[in-house]
């Protein structure tokens, strides 16, 4: 109390403004003054003084209490006007707004009315807040009052209207700006009350407002319209156009319109850049305006990085992104959440779940933190690979780090339940996911609709679909794509067909994958005629057929020995202008062989890779089946001569071998890079589908014929032969592999590690653990994957434990990371994991302190 009497003697002195006192009171206290002095012109300047000099806040009731005096003084109309200004822009929230609106209109009642910088004040605040039915009512009573609104507030208004998505009144307000004489200009910088507003011109607005409201075209007209009226376009005026166009993926018209603001002097800012490099698909491209960007002078921010990063990412070159993601730290560019969770999709995409971790305990580590994409992006990536146990675990690891987890999170999970067939868990966790209050959505309907079809179950899901229908959600045309699939497999046409009906009835249409179930079905039924019907019923409902499509009637049409109808349709396929998929090369290519045009098939061969699609294992089954029956086909010629035995049959190894010979030598006339990207992906696929067996045969061919298989086919063949513990056979592959520089990947020595230990084999375990950290893993990639993931999931403490300590003597790891990710994993399901090396972290950690 004392003090503030002090501070209202100190008002009363000429040169109050250079008080002590005055200076130490709070905002509560400098308003209490302020109210109680009998002078409020004088309390005005004080409230006034310490918000500019001391950044007091006030609530808007103080300024309202001096208005009225003021008013009710009829001395000091000016200072009406600054209380009233003061007044408004104190006003933090609607609510505060709509009181001091109440206020205002008191005031007015009573004394002058609202002039222009009032009105300009109250429509700002309003803008800012939201309020814009409110602030189209004042733009209104301002006119009826007699008022003429200046081009700064039609700014106001339009910049308010444009951002509400209301573009027809904004080009009205627009069209009296230039009845008015008023001539727009294209940036309006104005209006200093303590504060720098910048607002758009009116032209600028309604571009933002078009491109909002994908108006796109209508908004490169307004530009010309403005090169039409002599208004010169700023970088801002060309902003949003551009980032438009590259949603559309209109990369082309968004590069045109960058040429037409350099041409006329408007010069690309790092947002213009960044939005450009984000529009592109092609790597190459997206480089060179990088590089383009820095000739300009234009120094990229984290954003700009972060575009080039998803363009690779999206490309699935995540080396390239990777140095990408270091360059940008070098150059003072810190990576953000983004800049990780882009990283971490673009590893799980490729399947390199590994690196993916690595980069969440990163985030783990400190700032910035990971988010709840960052965690589902990973569930994602597990549950791709089918590694449900450790996508279950991140959830866990998620919940321990503060982060709940959300409807997207749960829908992973079940697909991934849904993919292994364990639709017991996808349930549990399906009410799991309704228990805790959250709202499955039609991807979460559909994905377990899709797991009860695929388990054989379609009584479960047309359950599942009157559930969703009665929660709420409406099922889509991929809900009801996934049942008559289901129904179609099973030949049950006449309830698909219903199915249809109730989908028409919902005004759902049927797309292109509805139309090519109902035609595969068909087709797979023998009713060539019906499904080649409903092609033509398709073409005329405009649903245009697709490579899908196709497949199954030029399959069907093959088997009926209609050869040259199978090759119209797949003409027409090319006429149409689609790029035929592999399932449509090699359809055409078994027609060829059904017929016994084997010469056919490997011509069409040579134009499919020359279209650019790459063969796969199915595509070279296909082809070595025909050679074998070739071969088979001149053995039986041959045992018509006297005395002579056939002993040949696809299993025969000689048969095997003279197909997969001849194939490769026609891919070799084809492209020399074939022949051995063959034998790679015969590997590979026959690892891939569990075919150990053949794969040994054809690894061992190699190795006699002197070939050595590339990385991938390595890893995926060693795993193949450790998932039936052939342990002897893969520990003899790793030790050719190192012996040929072929790198096995760190999924590849945890399963390798873990099965020596189901062995019993825990020295060539050791062995083959301590080479594994000869190689350049990163730590924390090894603590997951192999420590966590690998040994303390399948039970192994012990040997963990030693690991740990195997760790420490090769100073090898950051044994904080350890610590964090155990600490996050103190969970009741999991705690057994970590007793077993608890001791072991403790004396780590005074070896290592910090």
């Amino acid at each position: 109390m004392e003090k503030i009497e002090r501070a209202r003697a100190s008002l009363a002195q000429p040169g109050w403004d250079r008080s002590a006192v005055l200076a130490a009171l709070t905002p509560a206290q400098a308003a209490s003054v302020a109210t109680s002095h009998p002078d409020p012109v004088t309390a005005l300047d004080l409230l006034v003084f310490l918000e500019r000099e001391h950044s007091h806040k006030y609530h808007p009731d103080t300024f309202a209490m001096l208005a009225l005096r003021l008013v009710e003084a009829r001395k000091h109309p000016a200072a009406v006007g600054r209380a009233r200004i003061r007044m408004i822009k104190s006003c933090r929230t609607e609510a505060e707004m709509t009181r001091t609106m109440d206020d205002l209109d008191t005031t007015t009642r009573r004394g002058p009315r609202l002039g222009l910088l009032a009105y300009r004040a109250l429509l700002i605040q309003l803008s800012s807040l939201g309020m814009t039915a409110t602030l189209m009512d004042r733009y209104r009573r301002l006119l009826r009052e007699g008022l003429k609104p200046d081009l700064f507030i039609c700014n106001i208004v339009i910049n308010a209207l444009c951002k509400d998505g209301n573009v027809r009144d904004a080009q009205s307000v627009m069209d009296k700006v230039s009845e008015s004489g008023m001539k727009p200009d294209a940036f309006t910088v104005h209006l200093c009350f303590n504060d720098s507003w910048a607002f758009a011109a009116a032209y600028s607005n309604l571009i933002n407002g078009l491109c909002d409201g994908g108006r796109v075209n209508e908004a490169l007209d307004l530009i010309g319209e403005m090169a039409r009226r002599g208004v010169k376009p700023t970088v801002y005026t060309y902003t949003s156009p551009i980032a438009a166009l590259c949603d559309m993926g209109r990369a082309e018209d968004a590069w045109r319109l960058f040429v037409d603001m350099k041409e006329k002097g408007s010069r690309p800012n790092m947002y213009t850049y960044t939005l450009l490099i984000s529009g592109q698909h092609v790597p190459r491209v997206a480089f060179g305006l990088f590089h383009r960007m820095a000739r300009d002078g234009v120094l990229p921010a984290t954003a700009t990085y972060n575009a080039l990063i998803n363009v690779l990412v999206e490309d699935r070159k995540m080396d390239s992104a990777l140095i990408v993601c270091n360059v940008m730290q070098r150059h003072g560019c810190l990576p953000n959440t983004i800049t990780y969770n882009q990283m971490i999709k673009g590893y799980c995409t490729i399947g390199d779940t590994d690196k993916a971790m690595s980069m969440l305990i990163n985030l783990l580590k400190g700032r910035p933190r990971a988010t709840l994409v960052t965690y589902n992006t990973i569930i994602k990536g597990y549950c791709d690979s089918k590694n449900i146990s450790a996508a279950l675990r991140i959830l866990e690891l998620m919940e321990a780090n503060g982060c709940q987890p959300d409807e997207s999170s749960y829908t992973e999970l079940i697909c991934g339940f849904c993919k292994i067939r364990e639709m017991e868990s996808a349930s549990r966790l399906f009410n799991e996911m309704v228990d805790h209050g959250l709202h499955p959505n039609e991807v979460t309907y559909t994905t377990l609709i899709r797991g009860y079809c695929k388990d054989e179950k379609l009584d479960c899901a047309a359950e599942m679909l009157e559930r969703m229908k009665e929660s709420g959600c409406r099922p889509n045309v991929e809900t009801y794509n996934v049942l008559i699939h289901a129904l179609t497999k099973q030949n049950n046409f006449s309830a698909a067909e219903k199915l249809w009906e109730v989908m028409c009835e919902e005004k759902i249409s049927p797309n292109v994958v509805t139309y090519s179930t109902m035609i595969d079905g068909l087709c797979k039924n023998g009713a060539t005629p019906l499904a080649l019907e409903m092609l033509n019923r398709m073409v005329e409902q405009s649903c245009l057929p697709n490579s899908y499509t196709y497949c199954p009637l030029i399959q069907t049409l093959g088997q009926e020995g209609k050869v040259e109808e199978a090759e119209e349709l797949f003409s027409e396929l090319l006429r149409q202008g689609h790029t035929p998929n592999e399932v449509a090369y090699v359809r055409m290519i078994e027609v060829y062989i059904m017929s016994g045009k084997v010469d056919h098939a490997f011509d069409l061969l040579g134009k499919m890779i020359n279209a650019g699609c790459q063969p796969t294992l199915w595509t070279y089954d296909v082809l070595i089946k025909a050679l074998q029956n070739e071969y088979l086909m001149v053995d039986q010629k041959l045992v018509a001569l006297p005395d002579t035995v056939s002993n040949c049959s696809f299993d025969d190894p000689a048969v095997n071998k003279y197909a997969i010979s001849v194939l490769s030598s026609k891919l070799a006339e084809l492209d020399l890079g074939l022949s051995r990207q063959l034998y790679d992906e015969l590997l590979s696929g026959l690892s891939k589908s569990g075919r150990w067996f053949e794969a040994n045969k054809l690894y061992r061919s190699m190795v006699d014929q002197g070939l050595c298989p590339n990385q991938e086919a390595y890893n995926l063949f060693i795993i193949s032969l450790l998932r039936v513990l052939k342990v002897d056979l893969a520990m003899g592959v790793f030790r050719h592999m190192s012996a040929q520089c072929r790198e096995l990947h760190l999924d590849g020595y945890k399963t390798l590690i873990c099965a020596l230990c189901q062995s019993d084999r825990r020295k060539e375990a050791q062995f083959v653990f301590e080479h594994m950290l000869s190689r350049t893993f990163n730590p924390d990639n090894i603590v997951w994957t192999v420590l966590v993931d690998g040994l303390l999931g399948g039970g192994y403490k012990d040997l963990c434990k030693e690991f740990l300590h195997i760790m420490e003597k090769n100073h090898c790891t950051d044994f904080n990371a350890l610590a964090l990710v155990l600490n996050l994993f103190m969970s009741v399901r999991v705690i057994t994991w970590f007793i077993a090396i608890a001791a072991s972290l403790q004396e780590v950690q005074r070896k290592f302190p910090g």
